[in-house]
């Protein structure tokens, strides 16, 4: 590998994460390529994104360090300011709320298209090189670099390449890092839904046998749902007419919104949690979906990959001030080692939190409502059940 040539960093994947990723580095001075197989769709006010997320402060935060947030935000961004959790089986219920916590906002509701339409757009005014369509089909290393090989023949030659190409990443596999793995089993089954008493900016989940149903505030009215289910029940509800799916999702919200009708097409998607065993192999690193996918039921997945990413900008800054090497072995073995132990902490909390409460055993059922109202008699564990959710500090306020 020429060094002449060599550029500081190569960036497989363009969706939300991979984006994200390539423009920091790009903002930290970095000559970025990012190699995407498929350009984004173009995001349109008319159509609605079946896949949302509940975005965290602390990446609204990166992303408008980014000068990305402003033009998501203004475009359609649902702010959330209350969050209710409860039980079918019975007990308390945990609540969080923006005024007890100091905050304007829990966080906003965004959908997936949007963040990766304003992302997409935003690295060509930072100066990212775009390989697009491209796909990586040989990874090359020795001790100062990386060459990426294209199907197009093309090569790539770069002293640092991140892998952010989703969960079945083909590059990770090119460096033969395994992963842990789980199928649940179980399916999240997605749609917009109307309901009759308004959603009051605030996110419902209630915790049933099958699994977790969530009612997540929209920007025009109406709520997404994401309601985890068994295979089996997933393919039944997703075959069901508007009128019979209804009257299943008045049971299972509890009516807590008052009757609830589909507004959209329903989709599902496969549930499973994966957590590779390496986060760094080389000079390669792994973030996003490429490093760790979780179950859906704390709406982290994406937030626990851009968190990746503000890490790896951080470490980046971090060597730029002591003019050292931002691509040292033994720094990206550091960022590594925070990443996948902050991660795995994640994950097995959810898979933890999700065996709970769709464990059919009546010790179980007795339990897990009876958690959830002590957390919420105790403000300091609420309070920090809500920091770990969301990013934030002990003392930082919006």
């Amino acid at each position: 590998m020429s060094r002449r040539s060599r550029l500081d960093c190569a960036v497989v994947g363009g969706g939300v994460v991979g984006s994200a990723c390539a423009l920091a580095l790009a903002r930290a001075g970095l000559q970025v390529t990012l190699v995407e197989a498929a350009q984004p769709q173009a995001w349109s006010s008319q159509h609605r994104d079946l896949r949302v997320y509940a975005f965290a402060p602390d990446n609204a935060a990166l992303l408008d360090a980014l000068d990305v947030w402003e033009s998501v935000r203004n475009a359609r961004a649902q702010p959330y300011r209350r969050m209710r959790v409860w039980d079918a089986a019975g007990g308390g219920e945990l609540s969080f709320d923006a005024d007890a916590l100091g905050r304007r906002e829990l966080g906003w509701i965004v959908e997936h298209g949007l963040l990766a339409d304003r992302l997409w757009h935003a690295l060509a005014r930072a100066g990212v090189d775009l390989r697009c369509p491209a796909r990586v089909e040989d990874c090359q290393q020795d001790d100062d670099g990386v060459r990426l090989t294209l199907d197009d023949g093309g090569h790539i030659d770069a002293r640092l390449a991140v892998a952010a190409d989703g969960g079945d990443s083909s590059l990770r596999r090119l460096l033969g890092i395994e992963v842990a793995a789980r199928d649940y089993e179980q399916q999240g089954v997605v749609c917009y839904v109307a309901s009759e008493r308004p959603h009051e900016a605030t996110a419902w989940q209630r915790f049933l046998p099958g699994g977790p149903l969530a009612l997540l505030p929209f920007a025009d009215g109406d709520c997404s749902i994401v309601w985890s289910l068994p295979e089996a029940e997933a393919t039944r509800v997703l075959s069901m007419d508007d009128a019979a799916f209804s009257r299943e999702l008045d049971v299972a919200s509890d009516l807590r919104l008052g009757r609830l009708q589909p507004t959209s097409r329903r989709a599902a998607f496969p549930l499973r949690r994966q957590l590779a065993k390496d986060y760094v192999r080389g000079r390669v690193l792994l973030l996003g979906d490429a490093a760790h996918v979780v179950h859906p039921l704390a709406g982290q997945g994406v937030n626990l990959g851009l968190r990746d990413v503000n890490a790896l900008a951080a470490s980046i800054h971090a060597a730029q001030a002591r003019r050292a090497d931002f691509a040292a072995p033994q720094r990206l073995a550091r960022w590594a080692r925070q990443r996948r132990s902050e991660n795995a902490m994640a994950t097995y909390a959810f898979e933890g939190i999700h065996r709970l409460y769709t464990h059919p055993g009546m010790a179980a059922t007795l339990l897990r409502g009876h958690l959830l109202g002590a957390a919420n008699r105790l403000p300091p564990v609420a309070a920090m059940l809500w920091r770990r959710a969301s990013g934030t500090r002990s003392g930082e306020v919006g």
